[in-house]
């Protein structure tokens, strides 16, 4: 008599390509965390708006838990979650367990990459500005993403390059061993037009902030 097989596993993560769905993707490249278990997902942050966000995106209601870190304030905010099919579509999409040095490229479909980007971002990207004294009037910025793979920002620059025919630039960071992939102002804008459209998003408000005040500056 053959074993009848085992009940599916529950999925607590509706997986459904959205703007939503996209931004919390790429939470999850930045600062997510595939177990070796195979099961379940960690996504911490030191920005507790952040993993409000993530939860929001997923439509779950995770317990929010804190644990020490190299944050300046030494505490951070944690969220795990088991589901055995989002980490099956998580491998299929191009995230995998260890993958700070070694993650490619990401499957987004082509109506979310933006949405995806602005996720990447306000995980791991970065916004400054500054008045250049070399010229009169002069207030610059630039737009950066980070990672510490060289495929993958060549991949996230290859990307923007197709849809916005934008180059940007890449710099190591020897100390940190991280890439950063820097947009200057007036590719910055182009960028942000995308990044941030018309119609509602969800994004990190202090990242979002910062850059409405340079913007100003710029009018």
């Amino acid at each position: 008599m053959r074993n009848k097989p085992g009940p599916k596993p529950k999925s607590k993560v509706k997986i459904q390509w959205s703007p939503d769905f996209a931004y919390a993707i790429g939470l999850l490249t930045t600062d997510g965390c595939l177990s070796k278990d195979r099961r379940h997902i960690d996504f911490t942050s030191k920005d507790e708006e952040q993993i409000l966000n993530f939860l929001r995106c997923l439509n779950i209601n995770s317990k929010i838990s804190t644990k020490k870190s190299g944050y300046k304030n030494g505490e951070a905010y944690r969220v795990q979650l088991g589901d055995v099919n989002f980490y099956k579509f998580l491998l299929e999409i191009g995230l995998h367990p260890r993958k700070s040095r070694t993650l490619k490229d990401i499957k987004i479909p082509e109506g979310f990459f933006f949405d995806f980007l602005r996720g990447h971002f306000d995980g791991d990207g970065t916004f400054y500005s500054y008045w250049d004294p070399r010229w009169k009037s002069s207030f610059m910025f630039y737009l950066v993403f980070i990672s510490a793979s060289y495929s993958h920002i060549i991949w996230i620059r290859k990307c923007i390059f197709r849809y916005l025919k934008i180059q940007g630039h890449i710099t190591q960071d020897g100390r940190k061993k991280v890439y950063h992939l820097k947009y200057a102002k007036m590719d910055s804008i182009k960028l942000l037009q995308k990044l941030y459209p018309m119609n509602n998003f969800i994004c990190l408000g202090r990242k979002y902030l910062k850059i409405k005040k340079a913007l100003m500056y710029n009018e």
